[in-house]
């Protein structure tokens, strides 16, 4: 099969290298790729926001299946552009990725198919929002609906923090624009987050393994929320009984909710969840992999990631059987410019890259491009060092030895990735 990859960060590399692997893999090209994307296939300039675009390209090069990353695609139509031209792509339609795509839509569905979720409220206009922010005090969370690069959900712990916020998305600066226009208000919900990733066909189901992100910038979850700083996986928080819970509550009434709305989810389905006093219960939803946790799942996928995408794809998981537990576990460490989240510079010249891989790591592409012959930075976090071992922590060692061999000026990174997973495994 010729496989297309479409998006450029940490995400699509890794799943370039999974697909890769595979031996149903004849050819493999990215778009628009990045330079590490590029060591596994030809790379070709697409704007990844033009569905059209992206369906020319897999037209023009005879692509059996095309595997869509990023959300800003999936959200603006791409899977119906595809199906449209009777071609093939991985991932849900614009209707199935609304659940990404609106909070507020999202919201709604979890409200009528009694998917267990935080209290919430929908606004429009700033006075209305503000009226409730001052009948509900903090701690609140605020949400601009629409897609905001994973910026759009601000934990308030005060009632200024969450005036501010509301302040932003409705009001004259409008930091969001359209996506900041309708806002979602949610009690704010006390426990441990995990993520949950359900690759789908519509009607049935694979699961892949849990895994827990890390969102704050700096040690000790302190700073502003990031794309993610690392993950780690298997998340020990999510057990067998928690799973099975999330199944029957979460995923099930989700997807058959979705099939009756007339909006079948195929693709993958991440699931945020808060592991609260009263069960687990939805955060968000994405309508694809997550980012940087993608980068430890499929690695721990006991299978072909391309097998089960191009199943998903054609309606036909229930062919492959119950996958098997993943047999020990994986961890990511960001490596992000000085600055990030906030304004950094870009342009910084990388090295170390073949020592932290003779570590034994993967070192992933996030944000980096090539100038006169050089890698440089070109991105807020600019690699993902991954790593696999039989336990948690012989994970985090070979990623953390990784991390320190590669070099760029301004490089900084968490240091305490996996902590609550080694401290809950220690009980």
């Amino acid at each position: 099969m010729k496989i297309l990859v479409v998006g450029s960060g940490g995400r699509e590399h890794a799943i370039a290298l999974a697909v890769s692997k595979s031996p149903k893999c004849s050819e493999l090209i990215c778009a628009p790729g990045n330079p590490g994307m590029a060591n596994l296939g030809k790379c070709f300039p697409v704007d990844v926001a033009d569905p059209k675009a992206i369906a020319d390209l897999a037209q023009a090069e005879h692509v059996d299946l095309a595997i869509i990353g990023p959300e800003i695609p999936l959200v603006a139509g791409v899977v119906d552009e595809f199906r449209a031209r009777g071609l093939r792509a991985f991932g849900p339609t614009a209707g199935a990725a609304a659940l990404e795509g609106s909070k507020a839509f999202s919201k709604d569905i979890m409200k009528k198919y009694n998917v267990p979720t935080a209290a919430y409220e929908t606004f429009t206009d700033l006075a209305s929002a503000k009226k409730f922010l001052a009948e509900h005090p903090a701690p609140i969370v605020v949400k601009a609906s629409g897609l905001a690069a994973g910026k759009g959900a601000v934990v308030c712990m005060t009632d200024a923090e969450a005036n501010e916020a509301i302040e932003e998305m409705l009001g004259e600066k409008a930091i969001f624009g359209e996506s900041g226009k309708t806002v979602v208000i949610e009690e704010f919900m006390e426990g441990e987050e995990a993520s949950i990733f359900v690759v789908c066909d519509g009607k049935d189901y694979v699961i892949l393994t849990s895994a827990q992100d890390h969102k704050r910038v700096f040690d000790d979850d302190k700073g502003p929320n990031t794309g993610g700083m690392g993950a780690y996986a298997p998340a020990p928080v999510v057990t067998d009984e928690l799973l099975a819970e999330v199944k029957a509550k979460i995923i099930e009434p989700t997807l058959k909710g979705m099939a009756a709305e007339g909006k079948p989810y195929t693709g993958v389905l991440y699931v945020g969840i808060m592991v609260t006093s009263k069960g687990p219960k939805v955060v968000e939803y994405n309508c694809r992999l997550g980012d940087p946790e993608c980068q430890i799942v499929l690695p721990l996928y006991d299978g072909d990631v391309l097998e089960l995408f191009d199943a998903a794809e054609k309606g036909e998981i229930a062919k492959l059987g119950t996958p098997k537990p993943p047999k020990g576990s994986a961890a990511i460490i960001v490596l992000a410019s000085a600055g990030y989240p906030g304004s950094y510079e870009k342009g910084k010249v990388v090295t170390g890259i073949d020592a932290a891989e003779a570590k034994g790591v993967s070192v992933l592409h996030a944000g980096t491009k090539m100038a006169d012959g050089k890698l440089v930075t070109n991105g807020g976090r600019v690699f993902g060092v991954v790593a696999s071992g039989a336990t948690l922590q012989d994970a985090l060692d070979t990623a953390y030895a990784g991390a320190a061999e590669v070099k760029f000026d301004g490089v900084f990174y968490r240091k305490d990735i996996g902590k609550k997973g080694l401290a809950r495994l220690a009980k």
